[in-house]
């Protein structure tokens, strides 16, 4: 409804207010939200094997084409895709068992990560359909409504707010999308302009968009930065990717970390929470029930990696400066 800005949106506005006093009291001074409507990320493949035998979270173009083309069945989608794009979707539908179709079908909407509430494919188009009359200006405005009602309070009990980037970064099942680029950013930034309205630096996803220059951005909002998501992907020719090792992959994690450390806007006592997000399922984890993306041997491999990381780039700062 907040997203929305409609039905009980500003009972829960006053919901959010007192929630935020609440943790505050609590010791938690870091809040991360999205704007994302309906879904969270969205992966076509939850368990894709990559080459090391791991098993890893993949967004396939042609199968996502495939659900909303002749799964889905939305009205309108065809109109975003090419003859070429079209003819792949359907010769990799006709290609699904009835039993893949499920799986993919569950895959993109079984509803927010870490949650075990999904949608059925008519309740996934009935919620769709309210965000019909919805533009991207739209999406953009209530937003930043979210915003100017929340930030006073934040500002009060000394809690910072960060959003992360829509994950994929581009629009999907003709919902808008309005944190993707770096102008996203800095219209988020400068619409409500106070230190405690900041960003999660997600490195996974505003890097599928070629555009999007991961160092430049770290350097850039350095000290809007309140909560930091290390992850890596692999981005292929035409768009699709997969979850690559913390350290591997796309993402120039090394990059953004270094341009963290030295930034001149950071002064020496600030704090930005990190984790290592997204790590992929390995070893004695293959044959645990995890939720998607969340395995702990991955992750607890990509945190020592990030660790040994940022001592790394430390030695070598004070190193060279001596």
């Amino acid at each position: 409804d907040i997203k929305k800005r409609d039905g009980d949106f500003n009972r829960y506005l006053e919901n959010y207010r007192q929630t935020l006093k609440n943790l505050a009291q609590c010791g938690v001074t870091t809040v991360c939200y999205n704007f994302m409507p309906i879904l969270d990320w969205t992966r076509t493949d939850l368990n894709y094997q990559v080459s090391t035998g791991s098993y890893s979270l993949r967004f396939d173009t042609t199968a996502f084409a495939a659900f909303e083309l002749f799964i889905l069945k939305r009205e309108g989608s065809t109109e975003l895709y090419n003859g070429s794009q079209i003819s792949k979707a359907k010769i990799y539908f006709n290609g699904l068992s009835s039993h893949q179709q499920q799986v993919l079908c569950r895959n993109i909407i079984a509803g927010l990560p870490g949650g075990h509430v999904g949608y059925t494919l008519d309740e996934f188009r009935l919620i769709l359909n309210e965000y019909k009359h919805i533009s991207e200006a739209d999406l953009q405005t209530n937003l930043r409504y979210f915003l100017e009602q929340v930030i006073p309070t934040a500002v009060d009990v000394g809690v910072n707010l960060c959003i992360p980037p829509d994950d994929p970064p581009y629009p999907i099942l003709g919902l808008p999308r309005v944190v993707s680029t770096q102008a996203d950013i800095e219209r988020l930034l400068s619409e409500v302009d106070s230190p405690n309205n900041g960003i999660t630096l997600c490195t996974g996803s505003f890097v599928v968009r070629g555009d999007n220059d991961m160092v430049r951005i770290a350097r850039r909002y350095a000290n809007r930065i309140h909560f930091l998501h290390f992850r890596s992907v692999e981005v292929e020719d035409n768009g699709s990717f997969y979850e690559a090792g913390h350290l591997e992959g796309d993402s120039n994690i090394a990059g953004v970390m270094n341009a963290l450390l030295t930034s001149d806007k950071l002064s020496g006592d600030h704090y930005i929470p990190l984790r290592p997000d997204h790590g992929q399922k390995m070893l004695d984890d293959v044959s645990k029930s995890t939720n998607p993306g969340y395995s702990c041997i991955g992750r607890m491999k990509g945190l020592a990696e990030l660790r040994g990381l940022e001592s790394g780039l430390r030695f070598a700062s004070k190193h060279i400066e001596k």
